[in-house]
């Protein structure tokens, strides 16, 4: 029997929304291993000066547990 985990990050990018999702994915690689998955639950931006400043994205990222810890 297989367990996965979800938890919840947001990634950011001045360059865009595929960005910011491989930023949130970059960071959670570097404490969890096992990624399986990722859904974006919400797109929004930052705005200054009537220009887009940042873009921004929750993601619920899914990993499998390893069971014979």
């Amino acid at each position: 029997m297989s367990v996965v985990k979800v938890i919840e990050i947001v990634g950011g990018s001045p360059d865009g929304f595929k960005e910011a999702v491989e930023h949130a994915l970059a960071e959670c690689c570097k404490t969890v291993r096992n990624v399986v998955g990722i859904e974006v639950i919400n797109w929004t931006c930052n705005v200054e000066g009537g220009r887009i400043r940042e873009f921004k994205v929750n993601c619920k990222i899914a990993f499998a547990v390893d069971e014979h810890r």
